[in-house]
């Protein structure tokens, strides 16, 4: 019996909880898998309190209350639901809070370490950069026949443009992150997007777990044999625990 892998996604942007699972849709060509957001959480920054956490049981660690409730119980509801269940915690990383990207991912994996011990594989901790809207100005075909725009592919990495919702804000006027991204993002090419190896580390990252769960290895689809990879997130990629770079 073939095996179906359900990811579900915990996200932290409005675009991203109406329609990420379109960005991801060439993942799920072969009909082995399905996306779905299962909840919006709010943006979590570096943990500088010991106050209302939760202990971990054998252990020094502690989480806050909240990531325990908003984050941590989801996630191992869905994974309980079902043995081929996974989840997908990705936020937006805004060129302001760059410097504080490892703490962010270090928070949220200790939310979802803690909370679903032995099922910690089955998770992982992504990130948008600087947000979802920079993905289309890596496929601009997209952009000019939706929004009516003259726009070129952009030249070097997407992930470094400062803010690319105000960029697309002021080239086309009334430009609605929801209302517009849906139409854009059923539309994005993602191989077209990952096209350029030296570029969307973070995008590359997100995907070449997600195929690893599904059992492909990386190759040259989507320049994961030799593309960019995140620093922070990209050690999730490896086969054990330490490898996910949290400590």
């Amino acid at each position: 019996m073939s095996r179906f892998f359900k990811f579900g996604l915990i996200v932290t942007g409005k675009g991203e909880a109406a329609f990420l699972p379109e960005l991801l849709r060439s993942l799920t060509s072969a009909g082995n898998c399905t996306f779905k957001v299962l909840r919006k959480v709010d943006q979590r920054g570096p943990r500088t309190s010991a106050k209302r956490v939760l202990q971990v049981t054998g252990t020094s660690r502690r989480i806050p209350n909240k990531d325990e409730s908003e984050i941590g119980l989801p996630a191992r509801r869905h994974l309980d639901s079902d043995r081929d269940a996974i989840v997908l915690l990705i936020d937006d990383l805004e060129r302001a809070r760059r410097s504080e990207h490892r703490a962010v991912f270090i928070r949220y994996s200790e939310a979802l370490d803690t909370m679903l011990g032995a099922h910690y594989t089955r998770a992982s901790v992504h990130f948008m950069v600087n947000m979802l809207e920079a993905y289309y100005f890596a496929d601009a075909r997209v952009v000019r026949d939706g929004l009516g725009i003259s726009l070129e592919d952009h030249e070097g990495d997407v992930e470094d443009i400062p803010h690319p919702k105000n960029m697309l804000k002021a080239m086309a006027h009334g430009f609605d992150e929801v209302r517009d991204g849906e139409k854009l993002v059923a539309r994005i090419d993602l191989a077209h997007v990952l096209r350029d190896p030296s570029t969307c580390g973070s995008l590359r990252v997100l995907v070449a777990w997600c195929l690893a769960q599904l059992g492909h290895p990386r190759g040259a689809l989507f320049s994961l044999s030799h593309g960019a990879l995140n620093l922070v997130t990209g050690p999730q990629l490896g086969s054990d625990r330490a490898s996910r770079a949290v400590r």
